[in-house]
């Protein structure tokens, strides 16, 4: 196991364990912290005791427990303020009843949030690419010859206030944002 391994499983699927942490944590901001945190693990472990079976469920676990960790943390920090406490309980329970193969829904549901009509058209499907496909600013330039980043970076500040907190989406509103996304003629222009 040597560290090109984990750079290639990073460019290959960090956005997928990311999305499907975002579906279980119910918060953007503490799975890109617990994704990152993950493949930091990775780093320091594979190399001694090899290459998981199934190194996507792993890091989807590890950044799982990472962020459970996190929450600890942050609940001891503040005192165990009794809204940090139910949502690390909330958490837990899921991680019980979660199934690994719901991995594909998860880059689903992200593709719908980058997609929300609440995001200027003409950022979606940039920030799609960036968030969903790990794409970097400068390979979707190449790209959309008529991109400017002007934009992507407050896409999460958006989030939040749609449906408070950055909580992921029910199917029903996954649903309404697809028949709008359907409505609509494509934003960007060749």
């Amino acid at each position: 196991m040597n560290p090109s391994q984990v750079e290639e499983l990073y460019r290959n699927d960090s956005r997928r364990v990311f999305a499907t942490l975002i579906r279980l944590l119910g918060d953007i901001d503490l799975a890109e912290e617990a994704t990152h945190e993950a493949f930091a693990a990775a780093m320091q472990q594979w190399p001694e005791q090899g290459l998981p079976a199934n190194p996507t469920s792993w890091l989807v676990s590890t950044g799982r427990f990472k962020a459970v960790d996190m929450l600890r943390r942050r609940a001891r920090l503040n005192d165990l303020q009794p809204a940090l406490v139910r949502r690390l309980c909330e958490i837990e329970t899921s991680n019980q009843s979660m199934a690994e193969q719901d991995i594909q829904d998860d880059r689903l549901r992200l593709i719908f949030t980058c997609c929300h009509p609440a995001i200027d058209p003409k950022v979606q499907v940039p920030l799609t690419l960036r968030e969903v496909c790990g794409l970097t600013t400068e390979e979707i330039a190449r790209a959309f010859v008529s991109w400017r980043s002007k934009g992507t970076s407050n896409w999460r500040l958006k989030i939040p206030h749609l449906y408070g907190g950055g909580r992921v989406w029910s199917d029903a509103e996954l649903l309404a944002t697809r028949a709008h996304i359907e409505g609509r003629s494509c934003p960007i222009t060749w």
